[in-house]
């Protein structure tokens, strides 16, 4: 019998290989034909398809699938609608009535609508703004804030890790709990695979509710790398809320050899901002819990604030099932916007040719354009096909900068020292499209301006790309990024 089996499976490699071509164009046809894609992406596919036959259509399979992404995400859609109605009456009136108190910000005037109407983003000027470039800082004061909940503690993170880290903040969710203050923790299942499944039980023994956002099919066993939810947001008694780069672990307290002192950006806001980042949280809550919890009044109830702040603010998020890329947007209405300097920091730079484009003539046009990635690695892949266009914003005549200090993690635009959209979102086609996202557009000079000098800081840490240093690079890095680059609309 076992003969038997082992002829029929030589056999059936051998018919394979016969008919190789034949395979390969009908699976070709399938890609070209029954999906709905990018040029670009289709010919990513395609080239990969060709390397390597009959395996690379199983690595579509695992990364270019939708999974029928429109029925997934069919409920969040409706539950957004049913709870935006009131927002759009709202954006009658700021169409007529909306004042800046900074007339240089009049300009992005545009941007601000653009928000409202196709990301129901909604403007506040209330609020006060700390930023946090140090992990050890930001955790802190998280700790501190969550010390003082009273009503409830929204907590979601894309990484979740069980070290030193996590134990000290799942003692204080857990102690909370315990005084009457509910805690709900969400997390995505890929960024959490290390969690095991006697984590989250803990935590459901102590009286938190726990959600997983689109779980694996088969166990620990994750085939589906795109749609992952890539957000990072706490709010705490609708007062007080946090967004921005960092995750849970105790590489981002830089307590990690092997990336070292870990540099990030993230945001701490008290202010009306934070009943945005609240909604945010709960659409993404009722679509992995299955439950509603727009029937709790309670959770949306304006708080008391104890600091006085600002800042105008909006709240814009994107995904796979925006009908838009709204960040994406953003960062280009803002790169057309520029009149004297373009700030950028972000891990990965893979921009699409919109962006990439706007930015070259940006620098070409004499406006000061400056970009800072990382020098070392997460994923070689994504790293090399960044250097590559890194090299492409050097000819054009912008500053391009590689962090040395450790690993820089922030994502944040900066423009003219008046407006920044910073949050979880990558200057990437994955950000762009494939993960859910959401970003904070704070139209600030003051705050803007802290965030400028945060990057001229990290200069003295950073090594500059001159045009010399970029083309003395080996053919073993050429040959990488080329590679790498043709990928681009894949990673």
């Amino acid at each position: 019998m076992l003969e038997l089996i082992g002829d029929g499976a030589q056999m059936g490699f051998w018919w394979i290989m016969d008919h190789l071509l034949f395979i390969n164009i009908f699976l070709s046809i399938l890609i070209i034909f029954f999906q709905r894609k990018n040029p670009m992406t289709v010919w990513a596919w395609l080239l990969i398809l060709y390397f390597i036959p009959v395996l690379g259509f199983g690595l579509y399979l695992l990364l270019g699938q939708n999974f029928r992404k429109d029925r997934m995400f069919k409920m969040k859609e409706i539950e957004g609608e049913v709870k935006y109605t009131i927002r759009r009456q709202e954006e009658s009136i700021y169409r007529k009535k909306l004042r800046l108190r900074d007339p240089e910000q009049e300009r992005f005037k545009h941007l601000i609508l653009y928000n409202l109407n196709e990301a129901e983003a909604v403007l506040t000027d209330n609020n006060d703004i700390q930023i946090y470039t140090d992990g050890k800082e930001k955790f802190q004061a998280l700790l501190n804030e969550m010390e003082h909940a009273r009503n409830y503690i929204h907590l979601q993170y894309y990484i979740i890790k069980n070290d030193e880290l996590w134990q000290e903040i799942e003692e204080v969710l857990i102690r909370k709990a315990r005084q009457g203050v509910e805690v709900r923790v969400l997390f995505d299942s890929m960024g959490c695979r290390t969690m095991r499944n006697s984590d989250w039980v803990r935590l459901e023994n102590a009286g938190i509710q726990v959600a997983e956002f689109f779980p694996a099919i088969l166990g620990n066993l994750q085939l589906r790398i795109n749609y992952r939810n890539h957000r990072k947001i706490v709010v705490i008694d609708g007062r007080i809320g946090f967004v921005g780069g960092f995750n849970i672990g105790r590489e981002y307290i830089g307590k990690d050899k092997k990336f070292g002192y870990w540099r990030d950006t993230h945001i701490c806001i008290e202010g009306s901002a934070v009943t945005s980042l609240a909604v945010r949280f709960v659409l993404d809550w009722n679509y992995a819990a299955r439950e509603n919890l727009f029937l709790e009044d309670r959770i949306f109830e304006i708080p008391t604030y104890i600091r006085s702040g600002r800042d105008p603010v909006q709240i814009i998020s994107s995904g796979p099932d925006s009908k838009s890329q709204v960040i994406r947007n953003n960062y280009l209405r803002l790169i057309h916007l520029a009149k004297k300097s373009i700030y950028i920091q972000t891990p990965y730079f893979i921009p699409d040719d919109a962006i990439l484009e706007s930015l070259k003539i940006a620098a070409k046009s004499g406006i000061d354009v400056r970009i800072m990635i990382p020098c070392k690695p997460d994923h070689p892949f994504v790293y090399w096909a960044t250097y590559s266009y890194m090299g492409d914003m050097v000819e054009a005549g912008a500053r391009c900068y590689t962090y040395d200090r450790g690993f820089l993690h922030s994502k944040c635009m900066c423009v003219d020292g008046l407006v920044t959209c910073m949050g979880t979102a990558n200057m990437d086609i994955r950000s762009f499209s494939l993960n859910f996202e959401v970003n904070a557009t704070i139209y600030s000079a003051r705050t803007t301006i802290k965030l400028q000098e945060a990057f001229e800081n990290d200069i003295p840490y950073c090594t500059l790309i001159t045009r010399k240093k970029y083309k003395a690079r080996s053919l073993y890095i050429r040959f990488k990024e080329q590679f790498c680059r043709l990928l681009s609309p894949l990673l």
